[in-house]
């Protein structure tokens, strides 16, 4: 299942609590490394991990200005498994839609109860 290392990678990505707090930082705007993992309470190698996590994932992006690294999201990262949840979503939407009705028809009696 080599196709599947973009979808690993991105769940990888979403896996721990830190990586998709910076996830959701970085939501709309773009942030200095200092800003996107201020509070985690980790160590900066663990930072450097989560981060590294990130990028080899493809879900977010560094600028290095200077001595300043600023973060971006990059959305097409978390594609693949953004894709892989809609398909997930619309088989269980119809398999509940087949249980729905279903139960319709047993109400109303028309299933021979």
């Amino acid at each position: 299942m080599a196709n599947d290392l973009p979808l690993d990678r991105a769940f990888s990505a979403c896996a721990h609590p830190i990586r998709r707090g910076i996830i959701e930082r970085l939501a709309g705007r773009e942030l200095t490394v200092g800003e996107a993992t201020a509070g985690f309470h980790v160590s900066k190698p663990a930072i450097s991990r989560h981060l590294r996590v990130l990028e080899e994932a493809g879900a977010i992006t560094r600028v290095i200005d200077g001595r300043t690294h600023r973060l971006r999201i990059n959305q097409r990262g978390l594609l693949a498994a953004d894709d892989w949840l809609d398909q997930q979503r619309e088989l269980w939407e119809r398999k509940f839609d087949v249980v729905e009705e279903y139960l319709a028809e047993r109400r109303q009696g028309g299933a021979g109860a």
